[in-house]
Formats: C-alpha cells, sequence, structure tokens
C-alpha cells in the first residue's frame, strides 16, 4: 500500500498533515509537559467539564448503574439514566421528546439516512458540520448545497423540490468554525412554504443561547418551524454523547430505523448523569451564555480594531482568518510560545484560503487572560 505513504507526504508538503496532541486535563486551562496554557481551542464553553457537580453525579451514576451501558438500547441497553436525561432534554428543549444518540456525528449520520433516500431531496448549507453532510450523502438522496445563509439562494432550489417525494432542508444554527448564526426562523417558514422538513444541528448553540441556554431555537421560539433540533452533550455540558429533540412519533421512529442508534451500545450512565447535572446548572444559572456572549463581543472588538478578519462571528466562536496553511501554522506556535494554546484550522475543515485559528472563549477564562491572548494574536498576525 506504497500509495499511502504518497498522499501522507503530499499532505505533508500542503501544510495539511495533522497529528493529534496528547494533552493531561480539558478546559480553559491545560498543563503539556508542566506548562500551563490559556486553551483557546476547547469546546467546554461554560467551563463545566471540571465542575463538581458533574463529576459527582458522573461518579454517583457510576456506582448506581455501573461502568456501562453493555449493550445496544434495543436489547437491554437502555437503563433508568437514559429515559431520565431524555425526558430532561425534552422539557428543556421544549419538545414532545428527545433521544440520547452516541455522539452528535452518530445522531446525523444515524437520524438524516433514516428520514431521506432515494427519491428524496436534501439542500444542506454551504458550511453545515460534515456529519450532516455525511448523513446526506449515506442517504442516497439529491444533495444540493445552498450558499451560506443566503435565503434566495435556498429559495430558488427549493423550486426543484416538486420532483422528489420529500425534501429536507439541513443547517447548523451556530456554525462551528465561522461562529456566525443562521436565520433559523426564515429559513423556517421557506420550509414551511415549500412543504419542506427542517432539521437544525444545535451542537454550538446548546448552553449558550436561549433561555436557559436551550438553544437557537429556543431564543426564536420557532419549535413548530423546526421538525428535529439536534444537540450535544459534549461541548457546553462538558460531557459526551448527542441528542435529537423532535415529536414522540419521530422520537418511535428513529428508535426503529436509525441504524447508529439501533447498532450501537447506548452510553454509559456516568455520561448521563454528568448531563443531567449539566443542565440542572443551567436551570440554576440561566445568565451564562450572555455572560459568555459578552466576553466574546468583548474580545472580538479588540481584534476587529486591529484589523484582524473574525467573518461574521456573533458566537463565543471567533475565527481569526489567516488565508495561507503555513502561516496559519506559524502564528498558532508562536502563540503557543507565549502560553496560548489555538490550534489551527486547515482545508478540508474550512474551505481552502481561510486556514484560521478558531478561538473558542470559555467561562473560565478571565477578561484579563483575553485581553493578554488578544494583544498576542494580534502581535503574532502582524
Amino acid at each position: 500500500m506504497d500509495w499511502i505513504s504518497e498522499q501522507l507526504k503530499e499532505r505533508a508538503a500542503q501544510h495539511l498533515l495533522r497529528t493529534p496532541g496528547t494533552y493531561e486535563e480539558s478546559g480553559a486551562h491545560i498543563c503539556i509537559d508542566g506548562k500551563e496554557y490559556i486553551n483557546l481551542s476547547s469546546n467546554d464553553y461554560l467551563n463545566l467539564a471540571n465542575h463538581e457537580a458533574l463529576k459527582q453525579k458522573a461518579t454517583e451514576y457510576t456506582n448506581s448503574f455501573g461502568t456501562g451501558a453493555t449493550s445496544s438500547r434495543l436489547i437491554c441497553g437502555t437503563q433508568k439514566s437514559h429515559i431520565e436525561l431524555e425526558e430532561k432534554l425534552a422539557s428543556f428543549k421544549n419538545y414532545p421528546a428527545s433521544l440520547v444518540f452516541g455522539s452528535g456525528y452518530l445522531a446525523n449520520i444515524g437520524i438524516i439516512p433514516a428520514l431521506a433516500g432515494k427519491g428524496d431531496l436534501i439542500i444542506a448549507d454551504k458550511l453545515a458540520h460534515a456529519c450532516m453532510i455525511d448523513g446526506a450523502q449515506l442517504s442516497g438522496a439529491k444533495l444540493l448545497r445552498f450558499r451560506h445563509n443566503d435565503l434566495s439562494h435556498l429559495e430558488a432550489l427549493l423550486q426543484k423540490s416538486s420532483d422528489y417525494r420529500q425534501t429536507f432542508i439541513l443547517t447548523e444554527s451556530v456554525f462551528s468554525m465561522d461562529g456566525d448564526l443562521a436565520p433559523v426562523k426564515e429559513i423556517g417558514e421557506l420550509a414551511k412554504k415549500a412543504g419542506a422538513n427542517f432539521i437544525v444541528d444545535e451542537a454550538h448553540a446548546t448552553g449558550i443561547f436561549g433561555p436557559s441556554g436551550a438553544g437557537v431555537t429556543s431564543m426564536e421560539g420557532v419549535q413548530d418551524l423546526v421538525h428535529i433540533a439536534m444537540g450535544t452533550l459534549s461541548k457546553a455540558l462538558g460531557g459526551y454523547g448527542g441528542f435529537v429533540s423532535c415529536s414522540t412519533d419521530l422520537r418511535s421512529y428513529f428508535i426503529n430505523m436509525a441504524r447508529s442508534f439501533v447498532y450501537s451500545t447506548g452510553l454509559p450512565p456516568s455520561a448521563m448523569g454528568s448531563s443531567l447535572a449539566a443542565i440542572e446548572w443551567l436551570e440554576a444559572n440561566p445568565g451564562a451564555g450572555q455572560t459568555l456572549l459578552a466576553k466574546a463581543e468583548r474580545f472580538r472588538q479588540k481584534l476587529n480594531a486591529a484589523g484582524l478578519d473574525t467573518g461574521d462571528s456573533a458566537s463565543q466562536i471567533i475565527p481569526v482568518i489567516i488565508g495561507d496553511n503555513k502561516r496559519t501554522l506559524d502564528i498558532a506556535d508562536k502563540l503557543k510560545a507565549h502560553g496560548i494554546l489555538a490550534v489551527a484550522i486547515r482545508p478540508p475543515t474550512v474551505p481552502q484560503g481561510t486556514a484560521r485559528l478558531r478561538c473558542s472563549i470559555s467561562l473560565g477564562h478571565s477578561d484579563e487572560e483575553l485581553d493578554f491572548v488578544a494583544e498576542e494574536i494580534i502581535k503574532a498576525c502582524n
């Protein structure tokens, strides 16, 4: 298999070869080889991954229910903890029902092929997450992409929907690499007008936007327009897993038809416990998301004032768009030398020519730290 070596060499020449770093801990601050870093690359937006309440409930659920579900949910892998969390999530999202999957990725590659197939049409935002696109491709449906957040282009593509059995529109509510928001209400209204089904990925909105962090769909009050809202337990909620919120009929349908649910072992009780504790924390701290967004806005303004390109970011995710792959890697290295971990993001994760630092702001970052980070990014980019 000599071609594998050639592929790796080619990626290295393009400054696209990736190797995972090894870290001893997670969160807004991490230690690497005895040195502490301000971590701008974590999705632990609310600084909950090391929160005592989450760790305590994860331990409690492990002691009560064991270390693993030990089976598919449809055999003997559904425990009381799964049902408890699903009921909590449904209430949290203000949907009739929710269903937990092994991850957000498994949720999207499970529900989309379960719903769509040959003879159907899927129209996805150009920047929709890879797992939505993978799910669409697995389905066998016709896949079209509309220009990012371009309602006119979406409306034009929807005119083709009459040629297909069913149509599905896919988007994120907060885009994972750009940090901008989708016009969810307007897309939902177009979907309703066209008789299309609307699926929204709320992975990076969950915990941040809307009442008690229930997401953009909740903030906009458009649950009636969004047939399925997907979310994760692994970002702002500090744990692991994914879920969908939907109707009771859709939940039953996915239990029977979503292959990534049917053929996967259920999540361990510890993951259910930590996620329940995270939602309880959100209910007790309903303004946490707004506090985080205010931190992010202050940070973004400092970068913009120095002429740096942060795109249309309007969330806790702030890209610093550099363009060239090697230059982006060099800047990330300079920042690391100053105690800042801001991992370079390159194609194919982002479009060609848009390599960037993806800065994720956390409640664990103080304003003083963020001022220091902004100053160092500005110096490294100039």
